[in-house]
């Protein structure tokens, strides 16, 4: 049976067609996205006859070897994929891209996301016969789509995709083909981009920077793309379209410099700071964010309240991303390792801190603590989201109460717990206001609020509330 944290992850995903350096680009692509996933990395590429692939543990420069990318370097289509993976799926055998192999052909898959009836769907087919190797939700797809009655790849496809609930990005590489699809909500990012002639497509821009790619377009909630030899084509598995993007995308996930419909995550962020100004009447002589994600929620705070702007807080560079660090324990030591105050910037300062989120309240606690004991008068917390309060079923791994701190506390209590002076959050509804302002269609925001718009079909909701009900 699944853990509740075992059936959520947040991923990258990358894929080109056509092109001679095919794995070295989706190797570069990859490192890009490595903030999507550090737990494991794989790479699968086709000659066009049959398809080869190479994973393993941990970043992508220990996952895969020299060697191995070397090997792959003929072909010249490939898909990769970078892993978040909870403390109870890290294992090599839960790494993507997956490959299988058959007598009506080879299939290489990778998918960022979460299947809300991953559970159900496996009960039903195993109980048809079939064998599972994985705790993965895409080894149920790849079942779903050699038991399809339709007679050819793009029908299969859409078959296994109309069975799927929830949240995902997918990857779908054939001999023959490349395939992408989003979720009809568009909950987990994709985008379409060109290299030399050839197309490709990533979970974040900053992937195409990386390679020298143009970025074309986002994909469309519901839309399926096949690319191959004879060009691309565009087509859809859903005509059910419910824009529901996540809004951690742009908060927390997405590196600053990727770009959502063209409109770039440090702007939408830096606006978000400047609604955060118009919320949070607190007298400071400096504002400072905690690095890196919160940086520019942190400058659009000062330019809008008019209160200096100052890196009091530095980042080790080579500590990654505590939030997708599995256990909390290596969580809190993480965050030791990772930030330290500027002592000469902060002593004797009314501070106020510019965080992206608070989860845990493991990271806000040790700041204010660090500043404080680095000579800070005062401590104010800024939150340039709302308070994060429900958990995720759609690729986050957040997914109890129990681990999720403004889920069982007000936000006075949390000030009292992190050790603030004052806390204070952005709003619901100015998140939106910020969202729309850059022509957002639709925004799942149902970590803050509890609306979930995809339905929960494995039971797993009414287990997590059963929890939070018995303070688990």
């Amino acid at each position: 049976m699944y853990e509740l944290k075992g059936i959520n992850e947040e991923c990258g995903i990358f894929g080109v067609w056509g092109h001679e350096k095919a794995s070295e680009l989706t190797y570069i692509a990859l490192h890009s996205l490595q903030h999507r996933g550090q737990n494991g990395a794989g790479i699968v590429a086709s000659n066009g006859e049959f398809l080869f692939g190479a994973r393993g543990l941990g970043l992508l420069n220990e996952a895969l070897s020299t060697e191995q990318v070397k090997s792959l370097k003929p072909f010249p289509n490939a898909i990769g994929h970078v892993r978040y993976a909870t403390k109870t799926s890290s294992e090599l055998a839960n790494v993507q891209p997956f490959l299988f192999k058959s007598y009506s052909g080879d299939l290489g898959l990778a998918h960022n996301g979460n299947f809300t009836n991953a559970i159900h769907l496996r009960k039903a087919l195993e109980s048809e016969g079939s064998i599972f190797q994985t705790s993965s939700d895409i080894e149920v797809f790849a079942h779903l789509l050699k038991r399809s009655k339709s007679r050819n790849k793009k029908g299969k496809i859409k078959s296994a995709l109309r069975q799927i609930k929830g949240a995902y990005a997918f990857a779908i590489l054939h001999e023959d083909s490349l395939t992408v699809a989003l979720d009809d909500h568009g909950v987990r990012p994709l985008m379409l981009g060109k290299i030399d002639g050839c197309w490709c497509v990533a979970s974040e821009t900053c992937a195409f920077s990386a390679i020298g790619a143009e970025y074309i377009r986002d994909l469309e909630p519901g839309e399926l793309i096949t690319i191959s030899d004879e060009g691309i084509e565009y087509d859809r598995h859903s005509f059910v379209e419910n824009p529901s993007m996540c809004s951690m995308e742009y908060i927390y996930f997405a590196r600053a410099d990727s770009e959502f419909r063209h409109h770039s995550t440090y702007r939408i962020r830096k606006a978000l700071g400047e609604a955060l100004s118009e919320e949070m009447n607190v007298d400071a002589d400096i504002v400072i964010g905690v690095p890196d994600s919160s940086l520019a929620a942190a400058r659009g705070y000062a330019n809008k309240s008019g209160i200096p702007h100052e890196a009091g807080l530095l980042k080790n560079r080579y500590v990654g991303r505590t939030f997708i660090t599995p256990g909390q324990e290596a969580r809190e030591r993480a965050v030791r390792m990772k930030l330290s105050p500027v002592r000469d910037i902060v002593e004797g300062k009314k501070i106020i801190v510019i965080d992206d989120s608070i989860v845990r309240g493991t990271t806000s606690k040790y700041i204010v603590k660090a500043l404080r004991k680095a000579g800070a008068k005062e401590v104010h917390m800024g939150v340039s989201s709302p308070p994060l309060k429900h958990p995720c079923f759609y690729g986050i791994d957040v997914s109890t109460h129990a681990e999720i701190i403004a889920s069982k506390k007000t936000t006075e209590e949390i000030r009292d717990e992190i050790g603030a002076d004052s806390l204070t959050y952005l709003s619901v509804g100015k998140m939106h206001e910020v969202y729309h302002s850059f022509g957002s269609r639709g925004q799942c925001d149902a970590c803050f609020t509890g609306n979930y718009p995809i339905e929960v079909v494995d039971n797993v909701l009414p287990q997590v509330k059963e929890q939070k009900s018995k303070g688990v």
